[in-house]
């Protein structure tokens, strides 16, 4: 902003006055304009922060609120008509996250069993959202309603309370991968932090509160190496932002139990895959570009070391998921208030056998009928961990969950799905 300072209030040849007076006075002056100045600078960028269009916001994890459409009769009808129970003994659930991979698979399952189901999702652009959209297809069709919106949106989330008594919670809504932290880190505290708070705060005042399971990770055990890893380990060394703001929720959830009463399971995934899968997973990628004659880049540990990880097939995932909703207490608070002590745990869902990457590699080769063009790489300092292993003895004796899905037969099923899904490069129906 220099020539400004340098042009003269007037146009034309002037004689300087260089008086004391006029000095002073000239400087006052200078000062007040540029104090003018700058102030509206602040005030356009308030206005602009504030009121810019939601479109033209460069972090999804910003996205305006006020741009989903909700409300009305007709749309109070679909909710609570999705969120029916059909069976006795059903729960009424509304499941966040529910166009995204697990909460498709656990929507579903809970609406086959006859309970009340309704979905809740942002519909994000983190990876392919015609996915989401699909996903989202396939539970309409089994009956299942899910919302468009965002678990920051309070108005929204008091709504779905006040039209639904929800008696559970599956929050699966969250910012997912290691390695888009360092690319986007907002974006992680924004879901995974401010959002599971937002939805704390509006179960904590609903009445009744409902009995909360929610999703946590493995990437939680961080930089331990000691194996297998169990609940009891140190969870304090993350790997990653995202490992980091999962630790964060776990100890959300420990304030809003010893506060309010709030009934809260948190579930440990393993690296989950399976049908309709995450586009960001090793295993989806590898095989879309296996398939497409691409190089495929392998992690390499220490000293050569193999990368493993305790890879869960997505029906062992719901099933922990369900026995986790079945066996929930109920919370024990009101109208914001704890009324006694209320449950609060947290399990490991893995499949305890660790595979290494490059044996995933060979086991889709055989199933894709095509040889991967591997090039072996050093592990990058990501996030990413060199192994995963799940100690699963606290959940088999409290949850009753047991993996029987191996990995060649799940990567079967898997492969099965994605050649169906991606025909020729072109999404089919499945």
């Amino acid at each position: 902003m220099k020539h400004l300072d340098e042009t003269p209030s007037t146009p034309g040849k002037f004689k300087m006055d260089k008086s004391p007076y006029f000095l002073h006075r000239t400087r006052w002056q200078s000062s007040v304009a540029k104090l003018a100045f700058w102030s509206l600078v602040f005030v356009g960028f308030i206005f602009i922060f504030f009121y810019r269009s939601p479109s033209s916001l460069p972090d999804p994890s910003r996205r305006s609120l006020r741009t989903y459409s909700w409300g009305g009769p007709a749309w109070e009808k679909r909710v609570r008509s999705s969120a029916h129970v059909r069976t006795r003994r059903g729960v009424s659930v509304l499941v966040t996250g529910a166009a995204g991979f697990v909460g498709t698979h656990v929507s579903a399952a809970l609406k086959r069993r006859g309970d009340g189901v309704l979905g809740l999702d942002n519909f994000n652009d983190y990876y392919d959202p015609s996915l989401k959209r699909a996903r989202q297809a396939l539970l309409e069709r089994s009956g299942v309603f899910v919302v468009e919106g965002d678990i920051n949106d309070a108005a929204l989330l008091k709504k779905l309370f006040e039209v639904v008594p929800f008696t559970h919670v599956m929050h699966l809504a969250a910012q997912a991968g290691v390695r888009y932290a360092m690319e986007n880190p907002s974006s992680y505290v924004h879901s995974n932090i401010a959002g599971f708070v937002n939805l704390l705060e509006v179960c904590k005042s609903a009445n009744p509160q409902p009995a909360i399971v929610w999703a946590s990770s493995s990437s939680v055990y961080g930089l331990n190496t000691k194996v297998p890893f169990s609940e009891k380990d140190r969870t304090d060394q993350p790997a990653s932002l995202y490992a980091a703001t999962k630790k964060a929720g776990e100890e959300i959830a420990h304030t809003y139990n010893h506060i309010y009463g709030l009934s809260l399971t948190g579930l440990r995934f393993f690296t989950v895959y399976g049908p309709w899968g995450r586009p960001d997973m090793a295993y989806f990628f590898f095989t879309r570009d296996i398939l497409k004659g691409k190089a495929i880049s392998v992690f390499q540990g220490a000293n050569h070391g193999s990368v493993a990880r305790d890879f869960t097939y997505i029906d062992d995932i719901v099933k922990g998921c369900l026995g986790a909703l079945d066996t929930a207490d109920k919370s024990t608070g009101s109208g914001g208030k704890k009324r006694g002590a209320a449950q609060l745990r947290v399990f490991n869902l893995g499949n305890t056998s660790p595979v290494p990457v490059t044996d995933l590699v060979s086991i889709l080769e055989r199933l894709l009928k095509v040889k991967a063009k591997r090039n072996i790489v050093k592990m990058p300092r990501n996030g990413d961990v060199p192994f995963t292993h799940a100690n699963i003895s606290s959940a088999q004796r409290e949850l009753g969950y047991k993996p029987t899905t191996d990995l060649q037969t799940g990567l079967k099923k898997f492969a099965r799905w994605y050649l169906g899904y991606y025909n020729g490069g072109k999404k089919a129906a499945s």
